[in-house]
């Protein structure tokens, strides 16, 4: 079926994406979003575009870690206490796929993505997105000793064994502290990866806005979408508030942690939960001493994932499993801190801005859901969990080629309808 014009409900990476490799077939687009441009996950992350880290969010180290230390408000990995029965569901279901066997079969998924994700960025750039992407080298894990190395290097192994692509070497002090010098005394053992590239997410999703524009798109926004009517005469109508509606030949849910509210109707039944992350920036003026990174580094054990974005220096961490309309929790700010201000203490981290929290779209067995509903003019793209800028421009393209009639088998994996 050749669809003409094409709604994308979410202007997000993952939405923009989609609408701008339908642009490429000939497709006429229009993209809304209730908020505006990168409004969610798409702004505060930590903008790494790192196949080797890009794996099954489901993993045995989750149920290791112990189920009473994500009731801590601290943990890395925090569920408050509810009685909210779906969440409850989820979290059991979430656990239930956190085994050997289970990762191993979604890495093989991811592995066969992450080969060709960065790909799909290098098409954007060959197409006049005009915001660069950049190498991460040298791209650092921290580690306070070789034991906690260990973990991270038998991961790899397991990635390896997958047939996923990880190229590494292991990075002593002294060579540690001469390639970040404002790492603290504790910071002991490193791994250095090689072949990843990292982005300034709100600057990226904003060009990658424009060049939609460029090329004939409308991105309205605020259009907040309220229902998606397929009344089976070869129409979609998107309604939004105000009354206000746009009639197309398809329509692509995009909308993230929100995904279940317009997807349902359509037979989407896999829940997709919120799982929510924090960011804020620090300043070079916040220095005591040294210059800020260039490169990005990565902290496994807390869970901390740090990035500089020109001007500022992001700082990114917790999985919080809480509605995506909650207000902003500031001891997840304080817990990010308290992990990481021991490896870096020469860092002012009172001098903090933009604190931010942002509803990442998981499922609880860690693949996303992209492709067609029960509706052949309602198709998804979402639930990418912590990989939506990673393999935002990956789904775009995948989707884009399904909907023109050429699907690629890798999309078996994110059948919507499971």
């Amino acid at each position: 079926m050749a669809f003409r014009r094409v709604a994308v409900v979410g202007a997000g990476i993952v939405g923009l994406s989609t609408a701008w490799f339908l642009q490429e077939r000939g497709v006429s687009v229009t993209v809304v979003d209730r908020s505006g441009v990168a409004a969610d996950s798409s702004w505060g992350n930590a903008g790494w575009l790192a196949p080797a880290l890009t794996l099954p969010l489901p993993e045995p180290a989750v149920l290791r870690y112990g189920l009473g230390a994500v009731f801590r408000s601290s943990s890395p990995v925090y569920v408050p206490p509810t009685a909210d029965p779906r969440l409850l569901r989820f979290l059991v279901d979430f656990a239930r796929h956190c085994t050997d066997r289970h990762w191993s079969a979604s890495m093989r998924v991811f592995a066969r993505a992450n080969r060709v994700a960065l790909g799909a960025y290098d098409a954007l750039a060959a197409g006049g997105v005009r915001e660069p992407t950049r190498t991460a080298d040298p791209f650092l894990a921290v580690f306070t000793s070789e034991t906690e190395r260990a973990e991270l290097l038998d991961e790899f192994d397991r990635v390896r064994a997958a047939g996923g692509e990880v190229a590494c070497d292991p990075v002593d002090a002294e060579a540690l502290h001469t390639m970040v010098p404002i790492l603290g005394t504790r910071a002991r053992a490193g791994v250095r990866i090689h072949g990843q590239r990292f982005i300034d997410p709100p600057r990226f999703t904003a060009a990658l806005a424009e060049s939609v524009r460029e090329r004939g798109g409308d991105v309205l926004a605020p259009f907040d979408v309220t229902e998606v009517r397929d009344p089976g005469n070869g129409v979609v109508d998107v309604v939004g508030d105000a009354g206000r509606a746009v009639s197309v030949d398809a329509v692509v849910l995009a909308t993230g942690a929100r995904l279940n509210s317009l997807a349902h109707g359509f037979g989407v039944r896999v829940p997709v939960q919120a799982g929510r992350g924090y960011s804020f920036a620090v300043e070079p003026s916040a220095l005591d001493t040294g210059e800020l990174p260039t490169n990005p580094v990565y902290f496994p054990v807390q869970r901390v994932a740090c990035t500089p974005l020109h001007d500022r220096f992001r700082v990114a961490g917790m999985m919080e499993f809480r509605s995506p309309d909650a207000p902003l929790d500031p001891r997840r700010i304080h817990a990010i801190v308290d992990a990481v201000r021991p490896l870096m203490p020469h860092l002012d981290w009172q001098m903090r801005t933009d604190e931010w929290v942002g509803s990442r779209p998981c499922t609880a067995d860690g693949l996303p859901l992209v492709g067609s509903t029960r509706s052949p003019r309602v198709f998804v793209a979402g639930g990418h969990g912590m990989w939506g800028v990673a393999l935002g421009p990956l789904t775009g393209r995948l989707l884009a080629d399904a909907m023109s009639g050429e699907p690629d088998p890798l999309l078996q994996h994110f059948d919507p309808l499971r």
